[in-house]
């Protein structure tokens, strides 16, 4: 008879994430109830309007909150190791060699001072044991994996001899300098021309299916999510209301909000009307309406809305928050 394996472990697991920031005024709920899982090999994108706690949910992960922001209660594990109990000083130890970073702005990440060889290096050594030679080998290698021509006569350029999409695929190898099981990516392409943005996300892409890393990317655009993401995940003032693979929640969304962001894309079909819009805006932190966070926008309000926040229910093959989808959820249970 023959046996299937069982479904390999997740490599990021987030369970009941609370992220507060205190103020003089009061205590602010940043991130409320933030749960999600990886698997090895996944991309799951996190999309929504600036402002939801998309930069926040990697922030966390990364340990790199800005004080007094505070992870408050939950759990962040890599594997079997839960993150979140950890110090800054063994956090700094999983940062590069367990977990890469690649943040919007490339300039931010490298250093003006120091040749692109020897960044690459540093990194290398600092987290493999690797000798010199061996560093500089991998440093090359890793340069032409990301698209980097003639990377022996680069090694020794700074990052401003560079163009911002070449910068970005060097922020690229070093977050995957020493292979690690998860990289968080915050809005890598934002700041890059259209068709560059293509390369690298297709470059981010490819090196996840060959090396089998794990990605967590975030940004507002719908349409590098339906390019790159295998899963999605919907954010709405710090809370996930709908997680699901990408085509399902394109094609048939379920949570007003995302059904609101759906309808807000241009086809390129003739259209007879305008786009569809979502009126009002996100609420401030400290102006969250009692109920569900999204309901003085929501066109199918009830009573219910305004009374009690929706817990995150499964709804077919995701997970939806909203009164509606759990009452479908339990007409069809």
């Amino acid at each position: 008879m023959a046996t299937t394996s069982p479904p390999a472990s997740p490599v990021l697991t987030v369970q009941g994430l609370r992220v507060e920031i205190p103020t003089r005024r009061g205590l602010l709920l940043a991130l409320d109830d933030i749960s999600f899982s990886i698997a090895p090999g996944e991309i799951l994108g996190f999309v929504g309007e600036s402002g939801a706690g998309k930069s926040l949910t990697g922030m966390a992960i990364l340990g790199l909150l800005d004080p007094p922001g505070r992870v408050a209660a939950g759990e962040i594990k890599l594997g079997d190791r839960r993150l979140d109990t950890l110090s800054q000083r063994e956090m700094r130890k999983i940062r590069g060699k367990e977990i890469g970073a690649v943040f919007q702005d490339p300039l931010m990440s490298l250093n003006p001072l120091l040749q692109i060889g020897e960044q690459l290096v540093e990194t290398i050594r600092t987290h493999l044991p690797l000798s010199q030679d061996e560093a500089v080998k991998r440093a090359l290698d890793l340069m032409r994996a990301v698209g980097i021509p003639a990377p022996e006569a680069r090694f020794t350029a700074y990052p401003h001899q560079f163009s911002g999409g070449m910068r970005q695929r060097i922020v690229i190898a070093l977050a995957l300098c020493a292979e690690p099981k998860l990289v968080v990516a915050d809005e890598p392409t934002t700041a890059l021309d259209v068709s560059i943005q293509a390369q690298v996300l297709q470059l981010l892409r490819k090196l996840c299916r060959e090396k089998g890393t794990s990605m967590l990317l975030v940004t507002h655009d719908m349409g590098v999510i339906a390019e790159t993401a295998d899963r999605v995940a919907v954010m709405y003032a710090g809370r996930i209301v709908e997680i699901g693979l990408v085509e399902d929640v394109i094609n048939a969304p379920v949570h007003p909000y995302t059904r609101g962001l759906m309808g807000a894309i241009p086809s390129l079909k003739p259209v007879t009307g305008p786009l569809a819009q979502i009126d009002g805006s996100m609420p401030r932190l400290n102006t969250r309406p009692v109920g569900c966070a999204f309901n003085p926008r929501c066109p199918n309000v009830m009573d219910k809305c305004r009374e009690k926040s929706p817990p995150v229910e499964a709804y077919k093959q995701r997970q939806v928050a909203c009164w509606l989808a759990s009452e479908t959820v339990e007409a069809t249970a």
